[in-house]
């Protein structure tokens, strides 16, 4: 396997800390330096189907940003189905695992400057099929950062016991990236993280502030997530939602919430709402992000007619207001390609706050 190309491996003390978006970041940040950059997410657990191949969403996300010129198989070589971890118990042998993850490596790393290794969750993710974090980054040769969510001691107790993991496997961690920290304490948390780390022998290389935007779903995250139907074609999916009302109230009361990234959820019977909704034009930039209509319950003739040229998307889905209620609420936000507005500001978090010339030293 190829063992000089320069590498680095983004794990995260769990799930959602943000460790594609410090990923996706970091890409950028890193092409200043080194213009030929490789991608490989070695172990994929939410996937989508392109021709015959399972690739990893993150990355089809990083492909379709930075346009990476790696195959999308190799990017992506293990992409594991519901049923991946029973099969594999049954066999228990890690050895093809191994030589596919370093074959991918090897065709991604081909004539690049440097490969970003993204890990998929804490350090120990993967032990159940001999395939951790920890164990991928020393089948890598690659070096770890740890991303973490903002705090003083539950990031360093969940660092120092993710660090425990990635030194029993021989795997270097040179610092930690802190994500998600309120900007008003900023400095106050960088400064005990650093000192706290740096009891552990790690070091801080970035604090990513807070920022509410990267937190808000798409209408069309929310058409796939509740797999509805969009009644008028609009042209916004990309609205981003801020707020959700639940139509359960009179028009009268529900008017008071109209306002721009409201989300209107309601059954689709309730026309009195939804034409009073349908009229709310604050002007061509701010209007409501959008309408669920709940049930199944599909508007008369007349009223579809009016929503279909409304600018917002309507969309119907089958579940009950409260189930969508409670799927938009539990929803995880991911970043998608079309997300433009998000990846801009990610680009500029991580070039702002990480110190991309202490980690490339580090390696």
């Amino acid at each position: 396997m190829n063992t000089t190309t320069p590498r680095v491996f983004i794990a995260a003390t769990r799930q959602h800390d943000g460790k594609t978006t410090t990923s996706l970041g970091l890409i950028a940040a890193l092409r200043k330096i080194h213009p030929r950059i490789g991608y490989i997410k070695p172990v994929g657990q939410r996937y989508v189907e392109i021709a015959t191949h399972k690739v990893d969403e993150d990355t089809v996300l990083m492909d379709c940003v930075y346009d990476l010129k790696c195959p999308l198989d190799a990017m992506s070589p293990l992409a594991l189905s519901p049923e991946f971890t029973r099969h594999y118990i049954e066999s228990a042998n890690s050895a093809p695992l191994v030589a596919k993850i370093q074959k991918a490596f090897d065709r991604v790393a081909w004539e690049k400057d440097f490969v970003l290794c993204e890990g998929s969750g804490h350090a120990g993710v993967g032990s159940v099929f001999d395939m951790s974090n920890a164990r991928v980054a020393k089948i890598l040769g690659a070096k770890a950062v740890i991303v973490t969510e903002g705090g003083i001691g539950k990031p360093i107790d969940e660092v120092a016991i993710n660090h425990a993991l990635f030194e029993k496997e021989g795997v270097e961690v040179i610092g930690v990236i802190l994500n998600k920290v309120l900007p008003e304490k900023l400095d106050h948390i960088a400064d005990f993280v650093r000192r706290g780390l740096k009891r552990k022998g790690l070091e801080l290389l970035g604090v990513l502030p807070y920022q509410p935007l990267l937190t808000y779903p798409t209408i069309a995250s929310l058409k796939e997530e509740l797999a509805a139907e969009e009644l008028n074609r609009s042209l916004h999916l990309n609205n981003l939602v801020r707020e959700v009302v639940v139509g359960a109230m009179t028009v009268e009361n529900a008017r008071r919430y109209f306002k721009p990234g409201i989300l209107l959820i309601t059954p689709g019977d309730r026309e009195d709402l939804i034409l009073s909704a349908s009229t709310v034009m604050l002007d061509e930039e701010h209007t409501l992000a959008g309408i669920v209509l709940t049930g199944g319950l599909r508007p008369s003739p007349n009223v579809l007619k009016i929503l279909r040229n409304i600018p917002f998307p309507v969309l119907l889905a089958q579940d009950d207001s409260y189930q969508v209620a409670s799927k938009v609420h539990d929803l995880t936000v991911k970043t998608r390609p079309d997300d433009t507005e998000k990846i801009s500001i990610i680009r500029d978090l991580v070039a702002r706050h990480v110190d991309v010339k202490k980690l490339l030293s580090a390696l």
